[in-house]
């Protein structure tokens, strides 16, 4: 699989974050789409600032975009991302279980191998620009957190790592497809694509919000990638949580 065309990509020795590295070159002006990967990072982080082991030999990358598109509209990127994290890691690892943790964790064989954070700046509901961050445990995975999901990485899985370069041509490539069909066809076929790799699809689950806990089935993804959860009071739309498992 070759780099997508028009894609840019600079690759640095040590950053503290490819996402900060994103933030400082689109406030400085840099067109996209760019991929910036870095070998090492010395302040990764995860969603809603948590930290992110980050080791050299895993995958710390982050596309910057000036997407022509809303606000609302960005999160859609996220399912881009992480259906193409999947399609890498059903190549690298033949025969994992390969699943999808709403909102933007990629699991294999049910553990966290991988997670995608979406940050942006602009105005009045339109982008200036966008940076889809993504992590991979190549070669090494954190150890296990009493209350965290666990955690585990491709070697850990298949025996072994592919390099941070190869992951990334890899992933590259699909985010491109998977953002020309988002473009071109709407979230209609990414969300059936992301819902036919989706964990625990049609079971109880917990979302976890700011000032509650809402137990219930999952039971779809709306149009905006919302999750909806059947519970005992009704359909419940989620937009943003942290999701455990029974």
């Amino acid at each position: 699989m070759s780099w997508p065309a028009g894609v840019g990509l600079v690759a640095l020795d040590e950053v503290d974050s490819t996402n900060e590295e994103a933030r400082r070159r689109g406030d400085a002006g840099v067109e996209g789409p760019l991929w910036i990967m870095a070998r090492r990072q010395t302040a990764a982080r995860g969603r809603r600032g948590r930290g992110w082991s980050a080791p050299e030999g895993n995958l710390s990358a982050t596309c910057l975009l000036r997407p022509e598109i809303r606000v609302a509209e960005a999160a859609l990127l996220s399912f881009a991302a992480c259906l193409a994290v999947a399609e890498f890691f059903e190549s690298a690892s033949p025969g994992a279980n390969v699943s999808l943790k709403w909102p933007n964790d990629v699991l294999l064989n049910g553990r966290k191998a991988a997670g995608v954070l979406l940050e942006s700046a602009g105005g009045g509901g339109r982008l200036d620009w966008l940076a889809v961050g993504v992590g991979v445990n190549l070669a090494h995975h954190p150890a296990a957190e009493e209350g965290a999901w666990p955690p585990t990485s491709v070697r850990a899985e298949a025996g072994l790592a592919p390099t941070p370069e190869a992951a990334l041509e890899r992933i590259a490539a699909r985010f491109a497809h998977w953002s020309d069909v988002l473009a071109a066809r709407g979230f209609a076929p990414l969300r059936d694509a992301w819902l036919a790799r989706a964990a625990r699809l049609g079971e109880k689950i917990e979302a976890r919000l700011p000032r509650e806990t809402v137990t219930g089935v999952f039971a779809d993804l709306d149009s905006t990638g919302a999750l909806v959860l059947s519970t005992a009071a009704g359909p419940r739309r989620i937009q943003a949580a942290d999701v455990f498992f029974a």
